[in-house]
């Protein structure tokens, strides 16, 4: 269990931070209480890894082989580039971290699948653009069925709060079906885990997380998500949850907060507003490129640290 120990903790850290990502808008507006919010993204994570987290673990572990010591390097190396990225205050991605490491464990084999690295890579280059063209189309079907309902601020607070609740749910799902693959991949890849206790252990970690660590995250990254009214954030939760939820279909691990930030910017083109400053996409493309590099030297650097003899001088 002690080997797995770096998945878990990798796990536990994407739970508290990406929970945001799909109650942040309704905590930190007040539409929902932040321990209804955990109890649900915790339980629809589980259940989203469990039914639908075996393809994107096939197709992380297909990138190399790995042995035993070379899986557990491989998350200790992602856990290490989520916390330093953190740290530099760059919005992370976990999925590039631990294709970053992958790559690195790759290097060290010298043995690559290019085929399934090049799908990994359009998937990321496609997320935001998939949560942003998503975003402008459930933008303008839902607003188009609000129009038609004529209803009332009290009717319409009943059902944003439901909507709100639903689309939250959704999102946890596509979150532990999509992403459960970047904390146990490794480890079914060296044979230390079948996929289903990979799914298992990982769901749980990321539900963990949840529960443990992300109230704070939930209010306060909510807030700099969400510089919209409760419907755009309906909007940004539901176009990101399809989108994760549509990689996750295909089988690759892609990072929910570059689909909502995609989202974000299609609704701000509907709305003709700077969602998104210049400062914050530079941040953005900075760690897009930053991440898996980073996490590929961090794999060379600890394999080449655990390689280390102490010779006694005499």
């Amino acid at each position: 269990m002690n080997s797995l120990l770096g998945g878990i903790f990798l796990g536990w850290s994407l739970g508290a931070n990406d929970a945001a990502n799909v109650f942040g808008s309704a905590v930190s507006s007040r539409m929902l209480k932040f321990w209804t919010a955990a109890i649900l993204a915790a339980a629809f994570v589980l259940v989203g890894a469990l039914v639908a987290g075996r393809s994107g673990i096939e197709t992380l572990q297909g990138l190399t082989q790995f042995t035993a010591n070379q899986a557990i390097i491989a998350s200790v190396a992602a856990a290490c580039t989520v916390t330093l990225m953190t740290l530099l205050g760059l919005p992370v991605s976990t999925s590039q971290a631990v294709v970053g490491a992958i790559l690195g464990v790759g290097l060290l084999n010298r043995q690559l699948n290019f085929a399934g690295l090049e799908k990994v890579v359009v998937c990321w280059v496609g997320t935001p653009v998939g949560g942003l063209v998503l975003g402008i189309i459930v933008y303008k079907l839902l607003a188009a069925i609000a129009n038609s309902m004529n209803l009332n601020i009290f009717q319409s607070d009943i059902l944003l709060r439901l909507c709100l609740i639903v689309a939250g749910s959704y999102g946890a799902f596509a979150l532990g079906a999509n992403n459960v693959a970047n904390v146990t991949a490794v480890f079914v890849g060296a044979g230390m885990l079948n996929l289903s206790a990979a799914t298992l252990i990982g769901g749980l970690s990321i539900g963990l997380g949840i529960l443990t660590f992300s109230r704070g995250v939930m209010e306060t990254v909510g807030k700099k998500l969400v510089k919209l009214d409760p419907f755009s954030a309906l909007v940004v939760v539901l176009a990101h949850a399809v989108t994760v939820h549509i990689y996750a279909l295909i089988g690759v691990p892609v990072s929910t907060s570059q689909a909502v930030i995609g989202a974000v910017l299609g609704v701000g083109i509907i709305k003709g507003v700077n969602t998104i400053k210049r400062k914050t996409l530079l941040h953005i493309f900075l760690a897009w490129f930053l991440t898996p590099f980073v996490a590929s030297l961090f794999a060379l650097f600890l394999d080449f640290a655990t390689h280390l003899r102490y010779i006694p001088s005499h």
